[in-house]
């Protein structure tokens, strides 16, 4: 199943995402739910397949604007320096542990908007990522028992401001409307192995990153149980996995976004992300 958040007529909404269109969720559950974030925390991802299932949409899919897949996150955490190869590219040692920092609410941006080039920099980097979204409240989850605790999947663009990131990764990664979410979540039925997905990363139609998630130096699960170790993780929280390489730091000359640009982040089984960017 797909799962979108999305407006429509100028109204918040989140429904499934079907061939047709979408599927308008907040109806058919009779508004038991504003978000859906919320039914994520009241475990009902069962009966929004349910709802949906066999239905034609409500809306086509151009006639909705789409939202941040997961508009209202407790907690965006990311995961860096998780791909030897982006290790090797940017000059920095391999972790022994995961590398995490989190984004803020406002950094977060839909498929189809706009990513925003501060005007304190033109360092303005990509970073294609498979996203986890979280399905339960959890704490020192097992390695093992990761994959229970996982609502679905979906795509995620770190755009990062690399010069304010050499003195700060909090600076450099909390630009407002740097972090593009979507276009849709991806329940966790669906996708039986996170670490067998194919991902990549296109500026203005060519490649700039492509690699699989099995090249991930700490997989999803031990991700999971690294952070449930530090925090609580709640229904909705976004961890961001970490970037293959192809960035424009690691390029001779940088190749950084600029306005009038066109990004797209693409994962196997899930979907595309599509962003255009522009300058503040």
């Amino acid at each position: 199943m797909r799962l979108a958040s999305f407006r429509h007529a100028g109204a918040p909404k989140f429904g499934a995402v079907v061939e047709d269109g979408v599927v308008d969720l907040s109806k058919r559950m009779d508004g038991r739910w504003k978000t859906l974030r919320d039914a994520i925390a009241d475990k009902a991802l069962p009966g929004l397949a349910a709802a949906s299932r066999n239905q034609k949409a409500d809306f086509a899919l151009d006639a909705v604007e789409l939202m941040p897949v997961i508009p209202n996150p407790d907690k965006i955490l990311c995961v860096g320096l998780n791909y030897a190869s982006h290790v090797g590219e940017v000059g920095r040692e391999r972790p022994a542990q995961p590398s995490v920092f989190s984004r803020l609410h406002n950094t977060l941006v839909a498929s189809g908007g706009s990513v925003v080039r501060p005007s304190a920099s033109i360092a303005f980097d990509f970073e294609g990522e498979l996203a986890v979204v979280i399905g339960e409240r959890c704490r020192h989850v097992p390695r093992a028992q990761a994959s229970s605790v996982i609502a679905g999947y979906t795509c995620f663009l770190d755009a990062s401001v690399r010069d304010f990131q050499k003195h700060s990764v909090t600076a450099g990664k909390n630009f407002p409307a740097t972090g593009p979410l979507g276009p849709w979540m991806v329940t966790a039925d669906v996708i039986a192995d996170p670490q067998a997905l194919e991902l990549t990363t296109r500026l203005n139609g060519a490649v700039v990153q492509h690699d699989t998630t099995d090249h991930m130096l700490f997989d999803v699960a031990t991700i999971i149980e690294y952070l449930s170790t530090v925090t609580w993780l709640e229904p909705g929280d976004v961890i961001a996995t970490g970037t293959p390489d192809g960035v424009g730091l690691g390029r001779k000359p940088p190749l950084w976004m600029k306005a009038g640009d066109n990004v797209e982040v693409e994962i196997s089984g899930i979907g595309t992300l599509k962003v255009n960017v522009i300058d503040e």
